[in-house]
Protein backbone atom coordinates (compact mmCIF):
# COMPACT_ATOMS: atom_id res chain seq x y z
CA UNK A 1 0.00 0.00 0.00
CA UNK A 2 1.63 3.50 -1.25
CA UNK A 3 0.26 6.35 0.73
CA UNK A 4 1.21 9.83 -0.68
CA UNK A 5 4.02 11.73 0.90
CA UNK A 6 3.02 14.86 2.12
CA UNK A 7 0.94 13.80 5.47
CA UNK A 8 1.19 10.87 7.79
CA UNK A 9 -1.04 8.11 7.47
CA UNK A 10 -3.56 8.79 9.00
CA UNK A 11 -3.21 12.55 9.26
CA UNK A 12 -3.37 15.10 12.25
CA UNK A 13 -5.49 17.35 10.31
CA UNK A 14 -5.87 17.94 6.58
CA UNK A 15 -5.43 14.83 4.34
CA UNK A 16 -8.26 13.08 2.71
CA UNK A 17 -6.69 10.27 1.15
CA UNK A 18 -4.61 9.42 3.78
CA UNK A 19 -7.30 8.93 6.08
CA UNK A 20 -8.81 6.92 3.55
CA UNK A 21 -5.21 4.74 3.62
CA UNK A 22 -5.53 4.08 6.95
CA UNK A 23 -9.22 3.26 7.21
CA UNK A 24 -8.37 0.73 4.21
CA UNK A 25 -5.29 -0.41 6.03
CA UNK A 26 -6.69 -1.45 9.25
CA UNK A 27 -9.44 -2.79 7.63
CA UNK A 28 -7.61 -5.68 5.30
CA UNK A 29 -5.43 -6.26 8.39
CA UNK A 30 -8.60 -7.37 10.39
CA UNK A 31 -9.67 -9.33 7.30
CA UNK A 32 -6.35 -11.23 7.43
CA UNK A 33 -4.63 -9.51 4.81
CA UNK A 34 -0.86 -8.63 5.23
CA UNK A 35 -0.13 -5.50 4.32
CA UNK A 36 3.46 -3.30 3.91
CA UNK A 37 2.44 0.12 4.16
CA UNK A 38 5.26 2.75 2.41
CA UNK A 39 4.31 6.56 3.59
CA UNK A 40 5.76 9.10 5.10
CA UNK A 41 6.64 10.16 8.92
CA UNK A 42 5.68 7.88 12.10
CA UNK A 43 3.84 4.65 11.77
CA UNK A 44 0.01 5.08 12.30
CA UNK A 45 -1.60 2.47 11.04
CA UNK A 46 -2.31 -1.98 12.30
CA UNK A 47 0.12 -2.42 9.02
CA UNK A 48 2.61 -5.69 9.92
CA UNK A 49 5.21 -3.63 7.83
CA UNK A 50 5.66 0.44 7.79
CA UNK A 51 8.12 1.62 5.28
CA UNK A 52 8.97 4.88 6.16
CA UNK A 53 9.78 7.01 2.45
CA UNK A 54 10.99 10.32 4.82
CA UNK A 55 11.26 10.98 8.63
CA UNK A 56 8.90 14.26 8.37
CA UNK A 57 6.34 14.49 5.74
CA UNK A 58 7.17 17.23 3.15
CA UNK A 59 3.85 19.17 3.87
CA UNK A 60 5.39 22.55 2.91
CA UNK A 61 6.30 21.46 -0.02
CA UNK A 62 2.59 20.21 -1.18
CA UNK A 63 2.35 22.12 -4.46
CA UNK A 64 5.41 21.17 -5.85
CA UNK A 65 6.28 17.66 -7.33
CA UNK A 66 9.93 17.02 -6.32
CA UNK A 67 8.65 15.10 -3.66
CA UNK A 68 6.07 13.06 -5.28
CA UNK A 69 8.86 12.12 -7.66
CA UNK A 70 11.42 11.34 -4.67
CA UNK A 71 8.78 9.62 -2.99
CA UNK A 72 7.87 7.29 -6.56
CA UNK A 73 11.94 6.31 -6.60
CA UNK A 74 12.55 5.25 -2.73
CA UNK A 75 9.15 3.75 -2.86
CA UNK A 76 10.76 1.32 -6.48
CA UNK A 77 13.73 0.59 -4.66
CA UNK A 78 12.46 -0.50 -1.69
CA UNK A 79 10.21 -2.30 -3.06
CA UNK A 80 12.88 -4.85 -4.87
CA UNK A 81 12.99 -6.27 -0.78
CA UNK A 82 9.40 -7.42 -0.47
CA UNK A 83 7.72 -10.00 -2.28
CA UNK A 84 3.83 -9.24 -2.50
CA UNK A 85 0.77 -10.05 -4.51
CA UNK A 86 0.19 -6.55 -6.11
CA UNK A 87 0.67 -3.31 -5.18
CA UNK A 88 -2.06 -0.57 -3.90
CA UNK A 89 -0.97 2.90 -5.36
CA UNK A 90 -2.59 5.86 -4.19
CA UNK A 91 0.33 8.22 -5.95
CA UNK A 92 0.54 10.28 -8.55
CA UNK A 93 4.18 9.91 -9.79
CA UNK A 94 4.14 5.76 -8.42
CA UNK A 95 2.02 4.65 -11.08
CA UNK A 96 4.20 5.67 -13.97
CA UNK A 97 6.88 2.69 -12.66
CA UNK A 98 3.91 0.07 -12.73
CA UNK A 99 5.19 -1.50 -15.68
CA UNK A 100 8.31 -2.03 -14.01
CA UNK A 101 7.55 -3.93 -10.69
CA UNK A 102 7.29 -7.82 -10.75
CA UNK A 103 3.64 -7.50 -9.27
CA UNK A 104 0.14 -5.98 -10.87
CA UNK A 105 -0.52 -2.37 -9.31
CA UNK A 106 -3.66 -0.95 -8.17
CA UNK A 107 -3.84 2.85 -8.51
CA UNK A 108 -7.02 4.65 -6.60
CA UNK A 109 -7.37 7.73 -8.56
CA UNK A 110 -8.02 10.59 -5.89
CA UNK A 111 -8.28 13.31 -8.14
CA UNK A 112 -10.33 14.75 -11.07
CA UNK A 113 -10.01 13.14 -14.86
CA UNK A 114 -9.55 16.92 -16.63
CA UNK A 115 -6.17 16.66 -14.86
CA UNK A 116 -5.00 12.61 -14.89
CA UNK A 117 -6.51 11.52 -17.80
CA UNK A 118 -3.36 12.22 -19.70
CA UNK A 119 -1.34 10.38 -17.19
CA UNK A 120 -3.44 6.91 -17.19
CA UNK A 121 -4.23 7.14 -20.64
CA UNK A 122 -0.28 6.47 -22.09
CA UNK A 123 0.10 3.50 -19.21
CA UNK A 124 -2.59 1.60 -20.91
CA UNK A 125 -2.71 -1.58 -19.56
CA UNK A 126 0.09 -1.08 -17.24
CA UNK A 127 -2.14 0.00 -14.25
CA UNK A 128 -5.34 -1.41 -13.18
CA UNK A 129 -7.78 1.73 -12.05
CA UNK A 130 -9.97 2.26 -9.21
CA UNK A 131 -12.48 5.42 -9.40
CA UNK A 132 -13.77 6.91 -6.44
CA UNK A 133 -17.16 7.73 -7.81
CA UNK A 134 -19.15 6.63 -11.05
CA UNK A 135 -19.07 10.48 -11.77
CA UNK A 136 -15.68 10.87 -11.49
CA UNK A 137 -15.38 7.65 -13.91
CA UNK A 138 -17.66 8.57 -16.61
CA UNK A 139 -15.16 11.64 -17.35
CA UNK A 140 -12.63 8.91 -18.79
CA UNK A 141 -14.30 6.01 -19.89
CA UNK A 142 -12.17 5.02 -22.10
CA UNK A 143 -9.60 4.10 -19.31
CA UNK A 144 -7.93 0.99 -17.75
CA UNK A 145 -10.99 0.99 -15.05
CA UNK A 146 -11.53 -2.24 -12.66
CA UNK A 147 -13.86 -0.90 -10.36
CA UNK A 148 -15.92 2.00 -8.70
CA UNK A 149 -15.29 1.69 -5.11
CA UNK A 150 -16.47 4.47 -2.93
CA UNK A 151 -14.25 6.09 0.03
CA UNK A 152 -15.18 4.58 3.48
CA UNK A 153 -15.04 5.59 6.87
CA UNK A 154 -14.61 4.75 10.74
CA UNK A 155 -18.70 5.51 10.94
CA UNK A 156 -17.93 5.02 14.68
CA UNK A 157 -15.48 7.25 15.51
CA UNK A 158 -17.58 10.00 14.19
CA UNK A 159 -20.10 11.55 16.79
CA UNK A 160 -23.53 11.54 16.53
CA UNK A 161 -25.73 13.90 17.60
CA UNK A 162 -29.44 14.60 16.87
CA UNK A 163 -30.02 18.38 18.66
CA UNK A 164 -27.89 20.67 16.76
CA UNK A 165 -26.45 24.03 17.42
CA UNK A 166 -27.25 27.49 16.09
CA UNK A 167 -24.38 27.21 13.34
CA UNK A 168 -24.22 25.65 9.65
CA UNK A 169 -20.19 24.90 9.09
CA UNK A 170 -17.85 24.90 6.08
CA UNK A 171 -14.87 22.55 6.30
CA UNK A 172 -12.41 22.25 3.53
CA UNK A 173 -9.53 24.23 1.51
CA UNK A 174 -9.69 27.71 1.16
CA UNK A 175 -9.69 28.13 -2.25
CA UNK A 176 -12.04 28.74 -5.19
CA UNK A 177 -12.90 25.35 -6.39
CA UNK A 178 -14.35 24.98 -3.02
CA UNK A 179 -15.92 28.29 -2.91
CA UNK A 180 -16.22 29.17 0.71
CA UNK A 181 -17.79 32.43 -0.18
CA UNK A 182 -20.78 30.99 -1.53
CA UNK A 183 -21.49 29.34 1.73
CA UNK A 184 -21.27 32.62 3.89
CA UNK A 185 -23.67 34.38 1.37
CA UNK A 186 -25.59 31.43 1.82
CA UNK A 187 -25.33 31.41 5.48
CA UNK A 188 -26.33 35.06 5.76
CA UNK A 189 -29.76 34.81 2.98
CA UNK A 190 -30.26 31.84 5.42
CA UNK A 191 -30.15 34.12 8.64
CA UNK A 192 -27.87 31.76 10.48
CA UNK A 193 -24.17 31.87 11.67
CA UNK A 194 -21.90 30.19 10.40
CA UNK A 195 -18.08 28.67 11.30
CA UNK A 196 -15.54 27.98 8.54
CA UNK A 197 -12.54 25.57 9.09
CA UNK A 198 -9.73 24.53 6.39
CA UNK A 199 -6.37 24.56 5.08
CA UNK A 200 -4.80 27.93 3.66
CA UNK A 201 -0.96 26.51 2.92
CA UNK A 202 -0.91 27.06 -0.99
CA UNK A 203 -0.26 30.23 -2.73
CA UNK A 204 -3.24 30.30 -4.22
CA UNK A 205 -5.13 29.81 -0.92
CA UNK A 206 -3.48 32.86 0.60
CA UNK A 207 -4.75 34.72 -2.47
CA UNK A 208 -8.05 33.68 -2.25
CA UNK A 209 -8.37 34.19 1.35
CA UNK A 210 -6.94 37.53 1.39
CA UNK A 211 -9.48 38.96 -1.32
CA UNK A 212 -13.06 36.63 -1.28
CA UNK A 213 -12.63 35.23 1.78
CA UNK A 214 -11.82 37.77 4.76
CA UNK A 215 -13.73 40.94 3.19
CA UNK A 216 -17.05 38.50 4.27
CA UNK A 217 -15.61 37.30 7.84
CA UNK A 218 -17.71 39.00 10.82
CA UNK A 219 -19.23 37.73 13.83
CA UNK A 220 -21.66 35.86 11.72
CA UNK A 221 -18.95 34.06 9.74
CA UNK A 222 -16.23 32.94 11.62
CA UNK A 223 -12.86 31.02 10.77
CA UNK A 224 -11.07 29.00 12.82
CA UNK A 225 -8.23 27.50 10.86
CA UNK A 226 -7.66 23.89 10.10
CA UNK A 227 -9.68 20.95 12.36
CA UNK A 228 -7.71 18.50 13.91
CA UNK A 229 -9.92 14.95 14.49
CA UNK A 230 -11.33 16.17 17.81
CA UNK A 231 -12.56 19.57 16.45
CA UNK A 232 -13.75 18.38 13.01
CA UNK A 233 -15.87 15.64 15.09
CA UNK A 234 -17.35 18.23 17.53
CA UNK A 235 -17.95 20.56 14.69
CA UNK A 236 -19.22 18.42 12.68
CA UNK A 237 -21.52 17.10 15.41
CA UNK A 238 -23.07 20.58 16.64
CA UNK A 239 -23.67 21.83 12.92
CA UNK A 240 -27.44 22.58 11.56
CA UNK A 241 -25.82 20.93 8.32
CA UNK A 242 -22.12 21.33 6.28
CA UNK A 243 -22.47 23.61 3.21
CA UNK A 244 -20.72 22.21 0.47
CA UNK A 245 -20.93 24.51 -2.65
CA UNK A 246 -17.75 23.27 -4.80
CA UNK A 247 -17.51 24.78 -8.18
CA UNK A 248 -15.06 22.07 -10.13
CA UNK A 249 -15.89 18.04 -10.63
CA UNK A 250 -15.60 17.33 -6.88
CA UNK A 251 -14.13 13.11 -7.51
CA UNK A 252 -15.76 12.28 -4.43
CA UNK A 253 -16.09 14.83 -1.31
CA UNK A 254 -15.14 12.83 2.25
CA UNK A 255 -16.10 15.50 4.45
CA UNK A 256 -19.18 14.63 3.23
CA UNK A 257 -19.24 10.95 4.30
CA UNK A 258 -18.37 12.52 7.86
CA UNK A 259 -20.91 15.15 8.22
CA UNK A 260 -23.53 12.47 7.41
CA UNK A 261 -22.30 10.09 10.30
CA UNK A 262 -22.60 12.80 12.60
CA UNK A 263 -25.87 13.28 11.97
CA UNK A 264 -25.35 16.59 9.81
CA UNK A 265 -27.27 16.84 6.51
CA UNK A 266 -24.99 18.39 3.63
CA UNK A 267 -25.64 21.08 1.57
CA UNK A 268 -24.51 21.04 -2.16
CA UNK A 269 -23.84 22.19 -5.48
CA UNK A 270 -24.67 19.54 -8.03
CA UNK A 271 -21.03 19.22 -9.32
CA UNK A 272 -18.77 16.36 -9.61
CA UNK A 273 -19.74 12.92 -6.88
CA UNK A 274 -22.04 15.33 -4.80
CA UNK A 275 -25.62 14.19 -6.32
CA UNK A 276 -23.74 10.38 -5.86
CA UNK A 277 -22.39 10.65 -2.33
CA UNK A 278 -25.92 13.01 -0.77
CA UNK A 279 -29.17 11.31 -1.33
CA UNK A 280 -31.07 14.28 -1.70
CA UNK A 281 -34.46 15.23 0.48
CA UNK A 282 -33.16 12.51 2.61
CA UNK A 283 -29.53 13.35 3.77
CA UNK A 284 -29.23 16.77 2.60
CA UNK A 285 -30.19 18.84 -0.57
CA UNK A 286 -28.03 18.95 -3.99
CA UNK A 287 -29.17 22.33 -5.74
CA UNK A 288 -27.95 23.35 -9.33
CA UNK A 289 -27.54 27.23 -8.40
CA UNK A 290 -25.52 29.44 -5.49
CA UNK A 291 -29.09 30.95 -5.08
CA UNK A 292 -30.39 27.69 -4.10
CA UNK A 293 -28.36 27.46 -1.08
CA UNK A 294 -30.08 29.45 1.21
CA UNK A 295 -33.64 27.55 1.02
CA UNK A 296 -31.77 24.42 1.39
CA UNK A 297 -30.13 24.94 4.48
CA UNK A 298 -33.29 26.14 5.93
CA UNK A 299 -35.57 23.08 4.22
CA UNK A 300 -32.26 20.98 6.59
CA UNK A 301 -34.50 21.21 9.53
CA UNK A 302 -36.76 18.78 8.42
CA UNK A 303 -34.14 16.15 8.18
CA UNK A 304 -33.81 13.35 10.16
CA UNK A 305 -30.09 13.08 11.49
CA UNK A 306 -30.58 9.65 12.02
CA UNK A 307 -31.35 8.67 8.05
CA UNK A 308 -27.92 10.39 7.62
CA UNK A 309 -26.18 8.24 9.90
CA UNK A 310 -28.13 5.27 8.75
CA UNK A 311 -27.60 6.35 5.19
CA UNK A 312 -23.38 5.99 5.27
CA UNK A 313 -23.60 2.72 7.78
CA UNK A 314 -25.07 1.30 4.96
CA UNK A 315 -23.06 2.83 2.03
CA UNK A 316 -19.79 4.44 3.26
CA UNK A 317 -18.19 2.00 6.04
CA UNK A 318 -14.27 0.72 6.12
CA UNK A 319 -16.65 -2.30 5.33
CA UNK A 320 -17.95 -1.59 2.27
CA UNK A 321 -14.81 -0.15 1.08
CA UNK A 322 -12.68 -3.01 2.08
CA UNK A 323 -14.81 -5.28 -0.22
CA UNK A 324 -14.66 -3.39 -3.01
CA UNK A 325 -11.26 -3.37 -2.72
CA UNK A 326 -10.88 -7.03 -2.02
CA UNK A 327 -13.34 -7.61 -5.26
CA UNK A 328 -10.84 -5.31 -7.29
CA UNK A 329 -7.74 -7.39 -6.25
CA UNK A 330 -9.26 -10.60 -7.05
CA UNK A 331 -10.18 -9.60 -10.36
CA UNK A 332 -6.74 -7.97 -10.88
CA UNK A 333 -5.06 -11.17 -9.51
CA UNK A 334 -6.93 -13.60 -11.05
CA UNK A 335 -6.14 -11.97 -15.03
CA UNK A 336 -3.47 -13.15 -17.40
CA UNK A 337 -1.70 -10.46 -16.97
CA UNK A 338 -1.08 -10.86 -13.24
CA UNK A 339 0.14 -14.58 -13.83
CA UNK A 340 2.54 -13.43 -16.58
CA UNK A 341 4.06 -10.89 -14.01
CA UNK A 342 5.29 -13.94 -11.75
CA UNK A 343 2.81 -14.01 -9.19
CA UNK A 344 2.99 -17.49 -8.28
CA UNK A 345 0.69 -16.90 -5.28
CA UNK A 346 -1.51 -14.59 -6.53
CA UNK A 347 -4.42 -16.36 -6.14
CA UNK A 348 -3.93 -17.32 -2.56
CA UNK A 349 -6.10 -15.36 0.14
CA UNK A 350 -5.23 -13.45 1.75
CA UNK A 351 -3.33 -11.27 -0.40
CA UNK A 352 0.29 -9.56 0.47
CA UNK A 353 -0.47 -5.65 -0.52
Amino acid sequence: MVAPPYYTVPPQGYGGVESVVAGLVDRLVARGHHVILFAAGRRGTAAQEFVRTWDTPPTEQLTLALPEVVHAARVEALLRAHTVDLVHDHTLAGPLTADARHSPTIVTVHGTMDDLAGVYRPLGSAVSLVAVSHAQRRRAPDLNWVATVHNGIDVDSFPYRADKDDYVLFLGRFHPQKAPHLAIEAARRAGVRIILAGKCSEEIEHDYYRDRLAPLLGHDAVEVGVAGPALKRRLLAGARCLVFPIRWEEPFGLVMVESMACGTPVVALARGAAPEVVAHGRTGFVVDRPEQLAAAISDCATLDPADCRRYVSSRFSLDAMATGYENAYRRVLASPGAAAAGGAFAMRPPTTV
